[in-house]
């Protein structure tokens, strides 16, 4: 494998593992439930989506051919995952959750 294809996978490997790390703890991190929604709906999509672009480059270079599999899962993941957090979102402001002072707009009033 040349090792400009391994520098590739690398660096989307590490990118994604990066922004999935900040997804992760945002979602521990931030204090209420509309702020940790930002955690696994923008980092982790975006983590997640690099790994698999690196997953995608790897098996593509080995000679099989291009690997549409991990493309699919990229575009199940961006399609699922936007929509997925509007429904959360939409259901929390429904049931009101608490939110803290700094979390801006109060859509129920």
């Amino acid at each position: 494998m040349p090792v400009w294809i391994e520098v590739a996978v690398s660096l989307f490997l590490l990118f994604g593992s990066l922004f999935a790390l900040v997804g992760a703890i945002g979602l521990f991190r931030l204090p209420d439930f509309f702020t940790r929604l930002h955690g696994p709906t923008k980092a982790t999509t975006l983590g997640v989506g690099a790994i698999v672009l690196g997953s995608m480059i790897f098996f593509s270079s080995r000679g099989d051919g291009l690997s549409l599999h991990e493309l699919l899962i990229m575009v199940f993941l961006f399609i699922t995952a936007p929509v997925s957090a509007h429904m959360l979102a939409k259901a929390a402001m429904q049931q009101r959750l608490p939110r803290v002072d700094r979390t801006r707009g109060e859509p129920w009033k």
